[in-house]
């Protein structure tokens, strides 16, 4: 029997309904009058529809077996590969492959038992004499699977000035794995930000120069130089590396034959969970009967996709899918649509969570509440059966802290104000929607228990603000100017240029030094805060990263015909072929 919603007591109906009504006859005389005009901001339609989803063809069953079957041989000679390598080299690269492959989930005891002894056994002072190549693959390696190598690893690198030393600039072996590493620093680490400087520009002039001729090379340089792991959508990279992996490593080939069917498996995993969530969005038609707003559920997915790939997060995808389609409904009903007197009643039928406040509301704002408050306590019940928590109070809290923060920002669009940055940024970190999508990451997942409730009911955890900060950042270096041209709100870049009179090109680079500062305290929270799951660590990291990834190339939600289509193509579509 499904959840009834949490209705506040009579007496509380009572005062909210008191105190509103005064409101309501502003609205049903808004809704009368001729001169009430709703903006439009002329999204484009999508490209995705829901014939064509459900026309995706999923695999032949009998060749579904057969390539399960074959995973199973090929993880069986992958894991004897694990512990059968013996050079610190070949353990450590072998283990890289596996994460960049996509593939290391299937080993995750395995290749925590071989770094563990790695971490404890390796003498630190023998490790920083060996080349720079290995040194940095250690350093990236134990950091990103949350162990702790401290910086002084690479302070026999650099001189007395702290300037890298000179020979070092002919390795671009050591200076590619150094550059990736650097992209793990905390905050305060000035031996990593030195190093990232220097790689950076040594790196720039090999691509420029002619004395190089080693393509591959050179295509793994502009690839890191583009955009550096730490930062990279990790299914979208999994793609590319195996096309490298392809004719780089000869000698494993199990391991790329593993990659490219276990890649066709999960895919076809995925074109069932879109179709399922198709069939969600097609019944609410939300598309046809309010068609100002953004119809992105195929992004919505990718998105879901890039936060958590692996076969077992199934239900956190599909439901999150859900939550990001309300998220983007519910924003353009703030920054498109709906009238001020609107969003104020509006908003306080999601902080009451209250379906009979929704009685005052015109019908476009009822279909949102009833298909949010559905969602939720859907989503909600699931949970209670499955691990018998009531994570009810954390879905909820996230949708109220949302519209509270979309409220704010329509205020102050009607009064024309221009917060500042830090004010912005205060309010911003909300309104791009990741506290519902990591709130929904931290309950609807298989490790959730009653003490990890409670660590995340008193309120949001640094770990979740500053991925939240970034994804806010990355999206207004995107869309600001076309949000501009429609006469929405102005965002960080323009309050910055507003308040400290500075032209846009300078309010970028700002905003650029910003989201550095930020992956670098998001990067201590991983590292240092053992409070949290690896998976939620991993959600906040990807967050950030699909954020990136889909406003790296300008707004490819917003416009999702380019490379956001691509993408599309290459993760939830097209198999790789295995020849």
């Amino acid at each position: 029997m499904p959840l009834t919603l949490g209705l506040p007591s009579g007496i509380q109906v009572f005062q909210t309904k008191l105190r509103l009504h005064s409101h309501r006859s502003h609205i049903y005389a808004s809704l009368r009058s001729p001169r009430l005009e709703r903006r439009s901001a002329n999204f484009r339609p999508t490209i995705w529809h829901d014939y064509f989803i459900h026309s995706i063809k999923n695999g032949d069953e009998l060749d579904q077996i057969g390539n399960a079957q074959r995973v199973c041989k090929l993880k069986n000679e992958a894991s004897q590969m694990i512990y059968k390598e013996e050079p610190l080299r070949d353990k450590l690269e072998l283990i890289d492959a596996l994460q960049q492959l996509g593939v290391a989930y299937h080993f995750e005891e395995e290749i925590n038992d071989v770094l563990t002894d790695i971490h404890v056994s390796q003498d630190l002072s023998a490790i920083m004499n060996s080349d720079l190549y290995l040194v940095s693959l250690f350093f990236r390696l134990l950091r990103t699977n949350g162990f702790s190598v401290p910086e002084d690893i690479f302070k026999n690198y650099f001189d007395d000035k702290g300037d890298c030393k000179s020979k070092l600039s002919l390795d671009i072996h050591g200076m590619l794995s150094l550059y990736e590493a650097s992209y793990l620093a905390k905050e305060g680490e000035e031996i990593l930000e030195m190093a990232r400087h220097f790689t950076t520009k040594h790196l720039t002039n090999y691509l420029e120069s002619s004395n190089f001729n080693d393509s591959r090379m050179k295509e793994r340089v502009a690839n890191a130089l583009e955009l550096p792991l730490n930062w990279r959508m990790e299914r979208l990279h999994t793609r590319w590396f195996i096309d490298q992996y392809k004719t780089a490593d000869q000698t494993r080939r199990a391991l790329w034959e593993l990659a490219v069917v276990d890649f066709n498996i999960i895919q076809d995993l995925y074109k069932k969970e879109l179709k399922q969530a198709s069939r969600w969005w097609t019944q609410l038609r939300f598309y046809e009967k309010l068609p100002f707003i953004r119809d992105r559920l195929v992004e919505n997915y990718l998105i879901c996709v890039g936060t958590a790939f692996e076969p077992k997060h199934a239900s956190y995808r599909i439901a999150e899918t859900k939550a990001n389609c309300l998220v983007t409904t519910i924003d353009d009903v703030y920054d498109v649509y709906g009238s001020l007197n609107e969003l104020e009643l509006f908003t306080d039928a999601i902080e009451q969570w209250d379906i009979t406040l929704t009685e005052a509301l015109p019908e476009y704002m009822q279909m949102c509440c009833l298909a949010l408050f559905d969602t939720v306590e859907s989503d909600a019940h699931d949970v209670l059966e499955k691990k018998g928590l009531n994570v009810t109070p954390i879905l909820r809290r996230a949708w109220k802290d949302l519209c509270k923060a979309y409220l704010v920002e329509a205020r102050w669009y009607h009064n024309g104000y221009v917060p500042t940055l830090e004010e912005y940024l205060g309010n911003g970190w909300v309104t791009i929607g990741a506290n519902v999508f990591l709130s929904d990451a931290y309950c609807i997942n298989d490790d959730v228990t009653a003490t990890n409730l409670e660590q995340f009911s008193s309120g949001y955890p640094d770990i979740v603000r500053y991925s939240c900060t970034l994804a806010r950042l990355y999206n207004d270096l995107a869309t600001s100017s076309d949000e501009l041209k429609r006469g929405d709100n102005k965002k960080s870049i323009q309050c910055y240029m507003h308040h400290e009179n500075v032209t846009e090109s300078v309010a970028r680079r700002e905003i650029k030094e910003m989201i550095r500062k930020y992956w670098k305290l998001l990067n201590g929270e991983v590292l240092g805060n053992s409070a949290f799951h690896k998976y939620f660590k991993n959600a906040c990291l990807n967050i950030s990263r699909i954020a990136q990834c889909i406003y790296q190339h300008g707004d490819g939600y917003g416009k999702p015909d380019g490379e956001t289509k691509d993408q599309v193509t290459l993760l939830l579509l097209d198999p790789i072929k295995l020849i």
